[in-house]
């Protein structure tokens, strides 16, 4: 399955252990003994042979991006779908240590990032919000961060910041908190060295707020980019509902930005940006008025 060339053969064993793993005859417990199973270590061996390394180089970018074909190996398709089935059996055999599974999280982003595997889309979707819901609530409130915080520090702050969270689907709870956490690890990032560091969504959005849009040497690249992140970061995680005063925030920053980008400002993202900065104004305004005390004047102010 792992190694075969035979695609015949590939089919057969990936179903066989699709089969096996998914069998629901036996509440936790799978319906045949299993006298040998592949452990972490062989799955991570074979995608070192398929020649993926999984770490980025100083340019952020992934040292496996567009091989010579052009095309993922044959036999990552098997890969995935052996992943994905042994995080559906948790409950009849965990498969995986946490530290496993975050590192396999990582993987599926990678991969994610590579353009070879933009046909594979579906099968990283089923695999990445299969990773996810195999850890527990009180694995998953950690691994979540530890995942977000490996991501960030090994992508550039570039466009390829923006694919690593877009790239995660949505479709899930767990899926929106790690797309969130990710943008926020990214955000936090982009700030570091700064002479006022944040440390805080709060300092996050001050520091954006602050930005001279007039200025000459305004970046709008990279004010593109971090209002991309942070967009990621408020919308997708639910449980900052409890802090409003972010969304209040952030609809203010877009407010401003959108007012103060000139419509004639040719510089580049200029125009850009401040369209994004308007269309998401308003979708940001309907979040907010979710909150008595943001209906009234202090959003207008």
């Amino acid at each position: 399955m792992l190694y075969s060339s035979n695609e015949e053969l590939r089919n057969s064993s990936s179903d066989f252990w699709s089969a096996v793993l998914s069998s629901r005859k036996e509440v936790d417990q799978l319906p045949v003994e299993i006298g040998w199973f592949p452990e972490y270590s062989d799955l991570r061996t074979a995608l070192d042979t398929y020649g993926f390394l999984f770490e980025f180089s100083s340019s952020g970018e992934p040292k496996n991006l567009d091989s010579d074909t052009g095309e993922p190996p044959q036999n990552i398709r098997a890969w995935l779908k052996f992943v994905t089935a042994c995080c559906l059996i948790r409950s009849k055999r965990p498969v995986f240590s946490v530290v496993e599974a975050e590192e396999l999280v990582e993987i599926i982003i990678c991969l994610f990032l590579d353009r070879q595997f933009q046909g594979l889309l579906v099968l990283l979707n089923d695999c990445m919000q299969a990773i996810v819901n195999y850890f527990t609530d009180q694995e998953w409130h950690s691994s979540c961060g530890n995942v977000a915080k490996f991501v960030a520090s090994r992508v550039s702050k570039d466009l390829n910041c923006i694919q690593s969270v877009e790239c995660i689907p949505v479709a899930s709870s767990r899926c929106k908190q790690l797309k969130s956490a990710v943008a926020y690890q990214n955000l936090l990032s982009c700030f570091n060295g700064f002479l006022c560091q944040a440390n805080s969504g709060e300092d996050i959005l001050r520091l954006l707020r602050a930005i001279n849009f007039k200025d000459k040497s305004c970046d709008f690249f990279k004010m593109y980019i971090h209002l991309v992140l942070t967009e990621n970061w408020v919308l997708s995680n639910s449980l900052i509902e409890d802090n409003p005063v972010i969304y209040e925030m952030f609809c203010l920053l877009l407010r401003q930005c959108s007012s103060l980008i000139s419509a004639t400002d040719l510089r580049s993202y200029a125009s850009k940006g401040r369209i994004s900065y308007a269309l998401l104004h308003l979708q940001v305004v309907g979040f907010c008025l979710k909150w008595p005390y943001l209906k009234g004047e202090r959003l207008e102010d």
